[in-house]
């Protein structure tokens, strides 16, 4: 179980003045085919993080810190979840640098997809990895 990979959504949000990225994850039995993205698994988190956020937006209002990029879903090792992102996560606060941190994630993750909703259409995966 070592190499357990594991979805983790990701959102980059901006809230007076102070960049905070908020993030809900699921491991997996098995890892995502080469072609598939993670699908309702991810939709799913992404769910429950967006009402975390959603109630989060009582204390003061929300913005999108990284565009389309704000909603990241990713799938990688339960080692690079435990190690490595809490200092991505970190630099990623301090800097802003979200150009940095996709490419981090990137080197990291065995799939980077952003997660967008077109009006009135469902959410859909595009892949960044």
């Amino acid at each position: 179980m070592a190499d357990a990979p594991y979805v983790i959504v990701l959102a980059l949000l901006s809230q007076q003045g102070e960049r905070a990225m908020p993030l809900q994850g699921q491991s997996l039995r098995e890892p995502l085919p080469a072609d598939a993205d993670p699908g309702a698994l991810g939709r799913d988190q992404a769910l429950e993080l967006l009402g975390r956020i959603w109630q989060r937006s009582e204390q003061a209002p929300l913005q999108r810190a990284a565009g389309d990029h704000s909603l990241l879903v990713v799938t990688l090792p339960m080692e690079a979840l435990q190690e490595q992102l809490p200092a991505l996560k970190a630099r990623w606060i301090r800097s802003g640098d979200t150009a940095e941190l996709l490419q981090e994630l990137q080197s990291l993750a065995s799939g980077v997809w952003c997660l967008l909703q077109e009006h009135r259409q469902p959410m859909a995966y595009r892949r960044l990895v």
